[in-house]
């Protein structure tokens, strides 16, 4: 995303959209967690400078801990990589590509949120 001083992240919430921060401060390959209406979401800006917003909770271990994951591809999937254990997850919906269920047979998946940036 070329000419980004002055956009900000925002994330879709109840009827409006939520400002997380300036776009720039988001570095590239990384997540940052951020409150929205009481839940913890993981924003994620990719060296591609694509955003996407997921749950922050992994569904595995139960920590919150999604936006210090490990950003990158799979294939032509970008994917964030819980550092608990290890599990990928796809940025656009939220699936987890390793196991479709949790131990306790949950399905294995994080909630999206829409993200956008804006000038």
């Amino acid at each position: 995303m070329t000419g980004t001083t002055g956009t900000t992240v925002e994330i879709a919430a109840g009827t409006g959209w939520v400002t997380i921060c300036p776009y720039d401060r988001l570095t590239p390959g990384r997540g940052v967690a951020a409150l929205i209406e009481g839940e913890q979401v993981a924003v994620f800006r990719t060296r591609a400078g694509e955003l996407y917003a997921l749950g922050n909770r992994d569904p595995f271990s139960g920590a919150y801990v999604m936006s210090r994951g490990i950003v990158g591809r799979r294939g032509e999937v970008p994917i964030v990589t819980s550092p608990m254990y290890q599990q990928a997850f796809d940025l656009r919906t939220g699936e987890c590509l390793d196991e479709p269920t949790t131990p306790d047979g949950t399905p294995a998946a994080l909630p999206t949120w829409r993200v956008r940036a804006r000038s």
